[in-house]
């Protein structure tokens, strides 16, 4: 079996599908994609093409080590990205040639379904994904937050939550997003005001370029921290896990080099007692791969899904025959049962997205005197 032709479509709200066709008629999607550098990412993907047409799409290990290791620069996340959309659809292609769903491919299901979370605002939108089946969501942080900030920010915040505490019990595990945008100084004094109300996990609580700062921020809480989405494969993981701090990691299958990358990332978070969370902001080829690690990988304790984000909703179920997959139940999402991903994509609705197209870019934000604050 050879890969013979990639092509690429840009579909809205901010996301980029990958369509991988064989000289055997099985064709493969992926989800290469950087948040806000779609044309990068396109771009990266075409210069790894030469590489790419005649390849086995089955050999997934030996061409991960081509496409990461045959040029001299390596990582970072354009290049890892696209390296992460052509690995899922090797991966869809050899399990359509099996008849398996890829988790079958990869040691078999530890578990029968995956919980899900998701985003959630105010009051009105926490009650409302309560009511559509979620017993796990996730809230925002400070917002844009200076270096030092004002405690009546941080007091502002943590009366909002103890107000969704007092009307949700805890019935619903909540997470906060730090985001990045909070720097040490204030990661520290918000981290503490957070312990009161038994927080599921905070998220990146500062950037990973600050990664000695989790150690500082750890003594202020108990709170597992959890981190990852803006580290590129294993290499990148390396330097989290000499942290040893770190209680959750979360690898994105669509930046840290795809589903076999991300479970060996997993694997050695189990060797540092580590949970695994997999980042996943994105569309739904990158939710079925997440899924697809979750249901084979024994730390993966919850998945994240934003189908919904940008007001999505409508626009995510036209690209799929079967958006049934991630129907919720209780809170879980059951194991997909199609070969591949497990997905149906409707590629006529794919096309027509394209022919719009999309340039998302991530907002820029300013504090008060002007400077630039981190979204």
């Amino acid at each position: 079996m050879k890969i013979t032709k990639l092509e690429l479509f840009a579909v809205k709200p901010r996301w980029l599908f990958l369509k991988m066709s064989t000289d055997e008629g099985i064709s493969g999607w992926g989800e290469p994609i950087v948040e806000g550098r779609a044309s990068t990412t396109r771009q990266c993907v075409h210069e790894l093409e030469h590489y790419v047409i005649g390849m086995d799409p089955r050999n997934i290990e030996d061409n991960f080590q081509v496409l990461y290791r045959g040029g001299f620069y390596r990582g970072g996340p354009v290049l890892s990205s696209a390296i992460s959309g052509l690995e899922q659809a090797m991966w869809d292609i050899k399990g359509k040639a099996l008849g398996l769903p890829v988790y079958e491919l990869l040691g078999g299901k530890v578990r029968n379904k995956v919980r899900m979370y998701c985003g959630a605002g105010g009051l009105d939108d926490v009650l409302e994904k309560k009511q559509a089946g979620y017993t796990a969501l996730k809230l925002g942080s400070l917002g844009a937050t200076g270096f030092v900030d004002s405690y009546a920010k941080v007091e502002n915040r943590l009366r909002q939550i103890a107000e969704l505490r007092e009307k949700v019990g805890y019935d619903i595990d909540l997470a906060i997003d730090f985001h990045g945008e909070v720097h040490r100084p204030m990661a520290k004094v918000f981290a503490h005001g957070l312990e009161q109300f038994h927080m599921m996990f905070i998220e990146e609580p500062v950037l990973c370029d600050n990664m000695e700062a989790f150690a500082e921020i750890a003594k202020h809480t108990s709170i597992p921290i959890a981190t990852g989405e803006r580290l590129y494969t294993r290499w990148d993981y390396k330097r989290l896990f000499d942290q040893k701090i770190v209680d959750i990691v979360q690898p994105d299958l669509s930046h840290a080099g795809g589903i076999w990358e991300c479970r060996k990332i997993a694997a050695m978070a189990e060797a540092y007692d580590m949970a695994v969370a997999p980042h996943c902001p994105l569309g739904p080829i990158s939710l079925a791969a997440c899924i697809q690690l979750d249901a084979c990988t024994p730390n993966a304790f919850i998945q994240e899904q934003a189908l919904n984000l940008h007001r999505a909703d409508g626009e995510w179920r036209s690209y799929l025959r079967n958006p049934e997959v991630f129907a919720l139940k209780d809170g879980f999402v059951d194991l997909p049962t199609l070969p591949g991903l497990g997905l149906d994509v409707d590629e006529d609705a794919v096309r027509a997205a394209d022919a719009t197209g999309h340039d998302w870019k991530n907002p820029i934000l300013r504090l008060e005197d002007g400077s630039f604050a981190e979204w």
